[in-house]
């Protein structure tokens, strides 16, 4: 089954550095997902749920295809490989810890840490029945620090995270790396993050989800309902009229379009970021939208992505990213907007995009500093305060 899981990721495009397939190939990933039939635990393109509370899940195997994505950016990040490196993952489940431990090899180490007794104990147990009993296991709450003096090369962080505390960049050796799935501007990336002094600077970025940090570094997504099936996002202390919205939806629609024609290739998730560090230098509240799939099918909205689409409300207005228009194998960029001004506001949010077009398609680069940082000491960005560190949002074009 593990050759096939590699074979089937192989086959939807995904690209591997020879070690991860290496590790992917000997660590049998049934071990840790009991309970669930063999078929499921190899599905490439989804989670494997291990523990829930009430209705939502606190504890999962992540998908194949992410993990793989995850330990390529940690092995990229780090010069020379995970052979031999002392590594920290936070939030257990004990399947990518035993690839971590196939990775670094005899000579290095691997500590997992999941802040729940139930998961620490089932991890444990199939570390063991896979051979992996030299791994070690903390039960803790990872927001404080868990070693006394920087000797980590990489910690990597399988759960969601507002923030980065500061026992994170302290536990690093210099030029050591921080693979997490960091939500920013509402909208989550896995980061890899590289030691810079008292600071951390991104190598690179993915798309993905997780499930929420706990503990003391959890922090809760609010979500608003503001029309049948429509939903907005908010994570960084937004306050907005849910009536207000839902008002704006009501009335007519203005669309917009970038005049651009991109290849299927293009990264959008670079394109959202762009949106989100222009906007909210500008509007009221930068929002991210989400709908149910009855909510488009019905004509509500039509954003880009059902589940996260870059959204602002200004001056009484509300605009967000819209559907793509596809014209053969080529598509454009919308906005769609609500309110005495949808006319200039899809407008203004499309020139955002042909901007990020004529600029080449810039990536985003994050860089993460402690939160006493002066205004003065900080890169040239945009600005997003957490409590324990000051994240500043840059792109570089490709």
């Amino acid at each position: 089954m593990v050759d096939q899981l590699v074979a089937d990721q192989e086959a939807k495009g995904l690209v591997m550095l020879p070690e991860v397939e290496a590790a992917l190939r000997t660590v049998p990933r049934e071990v840790f997902t009991p309970g669930v039939a063999v078929e499921e635990a190899y599905r490439g393109d989804s989670a494997v749920v291990t523990k829930r509370r009430g209705a939502g899940t606190v504890s999962s195997v992540s998908a194949p295809w992410l993990i793989a994505e995850m330990l390529g950016q940690a092995v990229d990040a780090l010069d020379g490989g995970l052979a031999g490196r002392h590594v920290l993952e936070i939030g257990s489940g004990g399947y990518n810890a035993s690839l971590l431990r196939e990775l670094v090899g005899e000579s290095g180490s691997v500590t997992t840490v999941d802040i729940d007794p139930e998961v620490t104990e089932r991890a444990v147990a199939c570390l063991t029945a896979a051979g992996y009993g030299d791994v070690t296991m903390v039960c803790a709450d990872a927001e404080q620090p868990l070693v006394p003096d920087p000797c980590l090369d990489l910690i990597i962080v399988t759960a969601g995270a507002w923030d980065i505390p500061a026992a994170w960049t302290g536990q690093l050796v210099e030029g050591g790396v921080l693979v997490v799935p960091l939500r920013t501007f509402g909208m989550t990336r896995s980061w890899a993050l590289r030691r810079d002094g008292d600071r951390l600077v991104s190598r690179s970025q993915r798309l993905c989800g997780f499930v929420a940090m706990q503990g003391a570094g959890a922090h809760d997504v609010r979500y608003i309902d503001v029309a049948d099936g429509v939903h907005l996002r908010l994570d960084e202390g937004q306050q907005v009229s849910p009536n207000q919205v839902g008002g704006l939806l009501s009335r007519p629609r203005e669309q917009a379009w970038a005049g651009v024609s991109l290849p299927p290739r293009t990264v959008l998730a670079d394109l959202d970021l762009w949106l989100a560090a222009r906007l909210a230098a500008e509007v009221d509240q930068f929002l991210v939208l989400a709908a149910q799939q009855e909510a488009v099918d019905t004509g509500v909205v039509a954003p880009a992505w059902r589940f996260g689409t870059p959204a602002a409300l200004h001056e009484g207005t509300f605009v967000y990213r819209s559907a793509l228009r596809w014209t053969d194998d080529m598509f454009d960029l919308g906005a769609c907007a609500h309110g005495p001004d949808a006319a200039d506001a899809a407008g203004r949010m499309v020139a955002h995009m042909r901007a990020w077009v004529d600029g080449g398609e810039p990536a985003p680069v994050l860089h993460v500093l402690p939160a006493r940082t002066p205004d003065g000491d900080l890169p040239a960005g945009t600005v997003l305060d957490k409590r324990h560190s000051r994240l500043v949002l840059t792109f570089t074009p490709v």
